[in-house]
């Protein structure tokens, strides 16, 4: 498959993080440490083309020169998993703004449904990362894309750790120029919409259920 505008992060640290969320073994307390660690490493990949203005400061001793981001940012978790992600990127950009988006995917069809969103109304003049673990189907992404693009966002980046072919080929159809960071492409989707080899239900085991 193509995977233009898809990054690979292969950084050794984010590669050992992935190996501890992908082992059975690791116990909720330790998978919920591993996954705010990778997400901090990933999240610096997703900000590097941020827009800066040029500006200066005063330091104790001098002039510098300096930069400021362009645009705020607003950070938006897909429930529950991506909030395993949140607080670590939180600590590295601490005035962002948060919203919410609660999906839910019906075992049967596989579609996902909103049950809940809190984002501000005008996403137009925002940077905006959406966090979500796992993209197997794409279905999420693409609803949570629907939601932000009535919003009117324009600048929209997935962060992503574990990703599926067939979920990237479904948010390329919708969404050719989302720029998605993912840990990881695998294989391929079980009968059940689950990715292979994958790490299991990210939220099921980030929160011990």
């Amino acid at each position: 498959m193509s995977t233009k505008g898809v990054t690979v992060i292969n950084h050794p640290l984010v590669q050992h993080n992935l190996t501890r969320l992908r082992d059975a073994r690791t116990e909720p307390q330790e998978f919920r440490r591993a996954l705010s660690e990778v997400a901090a490493l990933m999240v610096y990949e997703a900000t590097r083309s941020f827009a800066v203005n040029a500006c200066r400061v005063r330091t104790p001793l001098a002039t510098a020169r300096g930069w400021r981001l362009q645009r705020e940012v607003v950070l938006v978790p897909i429930l529950r998993a991506g909030l395993g992600m949140l607080d670590s990127i939180l600590q590295l950009i601490p005035h962002a703004r948060v919203g919410f988006i609660g999906l839910k995917r019906e075992e049967k069809t596989l579609r996902a449904s909103t049950y809940h969103k809190s984002l501000p109304k005008n996403l137009s003049r925002f940077e905006v990362i959406l966090i979500d673990p796992m993209c197997a189907t794409g279905g999420s992404t693409v609803a949570a894309m629907d939601l932000l693009a009535e919003l009117g966002a324009k600048r929209v980046r997935l962060v992503n750790l574990v990703a599926a072919p067939e979920g990237i080929r479904k948010v390329r159809r919708h969404y050719p120029r989302l720029p998605i960071f993912t840990a990881a492409i695998d294989e391929k989707l079980n009968e059940r919409g689950y990715i292979l080899p994958g790490l299991g239900d990210a939220g099921d085991r980030l929160f011990g259920v």
